[in-house]
This record gives C-alpha cells, structure tokens and sequence, in this order.
C-alpha cells in the first residue's frame, strides 16, 4: 500500500469517527442532518482537500477553497424559517465546522481536528448557550 492510500484510509477512518459523534449529537436532538451527513461532509472536505494537496502542491488552497461555498449552499438548505423564528441554523453550523475539521484531516492535521470534533460535538450540550435555554 502507498503512503497515500496510507494517508487516505487514516484519513478516512478519523473522518468517519469525527462525523459519527458530531452526528450523534445533532441526531440526539431530531436534527435532519444527522450520522450520515456529517461523517459524508467530513470525509468529502478531507478527500477534496487532500487531493488538491496532492495534485497541485504549489496551490492546496485552490480546491479546498471551494470546499466552503459548497457547504454554504448545504447548509442554506437546512435553515428554515417559520414567522419570526428560524431553525437549523447550529445544525448547519455544525456542518460548516465539519468541513473545516475535513479540511484539517485532509491537510494531516489530525490532533487539530480531533480537538475541534470534540468541541463541535460538546458545544450545542454547554448549558446555557442553547436558544431555548437562554432568559430574556
């Protein structure tokens, strides 16, 4: 096996965990973009980024910078807004935030992106942050 397949299956495997438990959470409240989509979004950011790596080491931005309109347009799609209130709008955040971690792996910035997988899946559960949770 090379070192890029090497590189691709850790990459791969940490996408998938980190999707896994940021989904969970997101699921555990009856969010619509759950396991699938997250470990889907992680796993995409990290092979488009890492392919751009690979392909054109002079320019890794270029591909990967494309990575976040992409997810813009996904995470549009899950905001929803019914009179004065809107929904989804941590959901897709959380999707933003898992592209990023994707873009991490991708670049093998593994620990970057294990700290900002916990962090992205304990963020919604602090006490006190949540919408509903806050007295006006």
């Amino acid at each position: 096996m090379s070192p890029i397949e090497m590189q691709f299956l850790t990459g791969l495997g940490v996408s998938i965990v980190l999707g896994f438990i940021i989904g969970l959470e997101r699921e555990s409240r009856g969010k619509d973009a759950g396991i699938s989509t997250h470990i889907l979004v992680i796993g995409g950011a990290m092979l488009f980024t890492m392919i751009s790596a690979i392909v054109d080491p002079e320019s890794t931005s270029r591909i990967a910078a494309n990575i976040i309109p992409g997810i813009g347009f996904l995470g549009a799609g899950l905001i929803l807004k019914e009179g004065g209130n809107v929904h989804n709008l941590t959901t897709a955040a959380s999707l933003w935030f898992s592209a990023a971690i994707g873009m991490a792996i991708g670049f093998g910035f593994y620990t970057i992106a294990i700290i900002a997988g916990v962090v992205c899946m304990l963020v919604p559960r602090i006490p006190g942050l949540r919408k509903d949770q806050v007295r006006h």
